[in-house]
């Protein structure tokens, strides 16, 4: 999918200087970057030409989705870093950081959409008569709708086969302003097709829309608190960690597991044991085999940590 020769040369760029997962999160946030740029502008002289502040208002949305493809550019590019002398789990957590950010605009976003359009909802039942938008404003919109579920549906499956939270959750911004523009749309249609009296279409249907734009900005925070809380894996993971462990002749009773997310990768602590007469290098070699058997099960990323005990 090329959207404009700058993203075959900014990926060019990137081709022999990052890895293979970053270099696809570039790639992807640099094409949603294009769109929205493009896009934003558009709005914003569809807006101004069509007198519509809702244009207006989904114009200062894609901005944010604009600002949320620089905020990933730069976070993915801190949390693919190496671990270092500060950091000796990596830096996987800037990328859950960079959700939590989308996550956070995005819900004020969806509350300011909610606040203007409950405003000029009440000014109307007030006596106050709203603007009627032009044909430009409707058209934006429309174009808005398309291209952006297309980049939607190409960001959230490029999300998915990276295991990327910040792209899926840039993913869900550029639904959530799929989502604004068909609001947008319909109040703008049914101001110019049904006359003065439907005017009020426009805030009521971007009311309706900002209640779904927080609820995804919620959904996307809650695992990001999760993880920076140091939440456990699920239990059915935490459950095939030991039945791992388990598969090993000699090893009993795993316990004392701990697990979390750093980013896009997991760290296991493990205890288990074994018997107290068998070689140390015996002991050593079992364990080793235990982290490479977990790191084939969820990544070679995954940091492992294995604690041998003799049986009592």
């Amino acid at each position: 999918m090329y959207i404009c020769p700058i993203v075959d040369l900014y990926y060019n760029k990137m081709e022999s200087k990052t890895p293979s997962r970053e270099k696809e999160i570039y790639k992807v946030t640099v094409v949603g970057s294009v769109v929205n740029f493009l896009l934003l502008v558009f709005k914003f002289v569809a807006g101004i030409a069509g007198h519509s502040a809702a244009m207006l208002a989904d114009a200062v949305h894609s901005l944010s989705d604009f600002v949320t493809d620089i905020i990933v550019i730069i976070f993915v590019r801190i949390s693919n870093k190496p671990e270092d002398k500060d950091h000796d789990y990596g830096h996987g957590k800037y990328e859950t950081l960079a959700t939590a950010i989308i996550g956070i605009l995005l819900l004020c976003v969806g509350f300011g959409i909610l606040w203007n359009g409950a405003s000029s909802i009440y000014d109307f039942f007030h006596g106050e008569q709203l603007g009627e938008p032009g044909m430009l404003a409707l058209i934006a919109a429309l174009v808005s709708i398309v291209l952006k579920e297309i980049l939607y549906q190409y960001t959230v499956i490029k999300g998915r086969k990276l295991n990327s939270q910040a792209v899926i959750a840039n993913a869900w911004h550029h639904r959530s302003d799929a989502l604004s523009s068909i609001g947008t749309a319909v109040g703008i249609g049914g101001a110019i097709l049904l006359g003065d009296k439907w005017r009020v279409l426009d805030p009521i249907a971007a009311v309706v829309v900002s209640i779904f734009i927080m609820k995804v900005a919620i959904q996307l925070l809650i695992p990001c608190v999760d993880e920076l809380l140091e939440k456990s894996l699920p239990d059915e993971v935490e459950h095939e960690i030991e039945q791992a462990a388990l598969s090993f002749p000699g090893v009993s009773q795993p316990h004392h597991l701990r697990t979390r997310r750093i980013g896009n990768q997991y760290a296991i602590e493990l205890h288990v044991r074994m018997d107290g007469k068998i070689s140390l290098e015996e002991a050593h070699r079992t364990a080793t085999g235990i982290e490479r058997k977990l790191k084939e099960m969820f990544g070679e990323g995954t940091h492992v940590g294995i604690h041998v005990e003799p049986i009592k």
